[in-house]
């Protein structure tokens, strides 16, 4: 397993918050499980996305997972017939994608690797490239952006997601989802680390890649409920494209 260049723009600490729950990863009613929940919601917004720019699904596309994790999202693209790559920082949670791949007998690779090191081998390899849930929990979110769009091909799709940054997003996503519904660890997030859409919009033009639609992520906790909306004042996602 190819070991991360720990010089690169990580902070070990926000690693090991998701290092110390890897045995969690599938574990759908576990510290994840608002992962799987949302996990269809995303996955046909990225395939929307892929089609809207290259006429054509995940099918046969060669897909880059991002900060991967254990490999949820991974598997949901290689189970739609994409050929996905899986990468991120945590060693752990790279073993636990692995088995999980190995267990579902899914041919997924995944590595243990900087997406910036990662670039510099695999220049403008990849259809699409997912990067969700984890800008807000690295130094340089445009470090990240800038590699991702060096793995694109030409018209190629990025797609990105995290959380903004307001009252309203600390009230949901930091006192709501961890400290009131414990939807997630206390301390998964750093309100001073959330990224608005105009930020991220720059942080994607400044990379050469250029806008192509951008939806909000909503729950209702009563009834567990997950949706895609036009109000992007919490959890967004964000689809850019690397122009021909």
């Amino acid at each position: 397993m190819t070991q991360p260049n720990l010089q690169q723009n990580v902070d070990l600490q926000e690693v090991q918050k998701f290092t110390d729950l890897a045995n969690e990863w599938w574990d759908k009613s576990g510290a994840f499980a608002t992962l799987h929940q949302i996990n269809p919601l995303r996955l046909n917004w990225i395939e929307q996305q892929t089609i809207a720019r290259q006429q054509s699904g995940l099918t046969g596309k060669k897909v880059l997972d991002v900060g991967c994790g254990g490999g949820i999202l991974s598997h949901s693209m290689a189970v739609r017939g994409a050929i996905v790559t899986g990468i991120d920082l945590g060693e752990a949670n790279i073993k636990a994608a692995q088995i999980h791949a190995e267990q579902t007998s899914q041919a997924i690779d995944f590595a243990c690797v900087a997406v910036e090191d990662f670039a510099k081998a695999h220049a403008g390899e990849f259809d699409v490239v997912t990067c969700m849930e984890m800008l807000e929990h690295v130094p340089d979110p445009q470090s990240i952006i800038n590699a991702c769009f060096t793995l694109l091909k030409p018209n190629g799709v990025l797609v990105l997601s995290t959380i903004n940054r307001n009252p309203k997003s600390y009230l949901f996503a930091v006192i709501g989802a961890e400290y009131l519904l414990r939807l997630l660890p206390r301390g998964t997030h750093d309100y001073e680390k959330f990224i608005t859409p105009a930020e991220l919009d720059r942080f994607a033009q400044r990379a050469g890649c250029k806008r192509q639609d951008l939806i909000g992520l909503h729950y209702n906790p009563l009834i567990k409920h997950y949706w895609l909306a036009q109000n992007v004042d919490v959890n967004y996602m964000m689809a850019v494209y690397k122009p021909q």
